[in-house]
């Protein structure tokens, strides 16, 4: 079993898979939209997330009419999005540990976006 970040698909097995022309995925790579491994030899290598993020664009072009400009704003705010997402999980962890160290109310602890710090109010 590969894992999900493994490149092991070439451009024609993805293509049958999505059933689209191999055409298109190269339109994809040229706009910026997927970036596929290279062999030695320059073929294209795809990993399982290539093809979930490939899987995303058709929907958003075929089920919802965005153009290829728009899925490249709305993968990069998804991308955006996530990494927000991480830092508020660690912030909430960091959050934690102070609490359960200094048993601090969370209602007393305020977390600045600027700099990332956990600052903790006191009555």
């Amino acid at each position: 079993m590969h894992s999900y970040d493994e490149p092991v698909y070439l451009i024609s097995v993805v293509a049958t898979m999505l059933d689209i022309h191999p055409q298109t995925l190269r339109q994809y790579e040229r706009e910026g939209l997927v970036e596929p491994s290279r062999t030695q030899g320059r073929m294209r290598l795809y990993s399982q997330r290539d093809i979930e993020r490939m899987k995303l664009i058709l929907r958003l072009t075929r089920q919802m009419g965005v153009n290829l400009a728009g899925v490249d704003i709305v993968l990069q705010l998804k991308e955006q999005i996530d990494t927000m997402q991480e830092e508020i999980d660690q912030l909430r962890e960091e959050l934690s540990k102070v609490n359960r160290n200094g048993l601090v109310h969370s209602s007393k602890a305020l977390v600045t976006k600027s700099s990332y710090d956990i600052i903790i109010f006191e009555d």
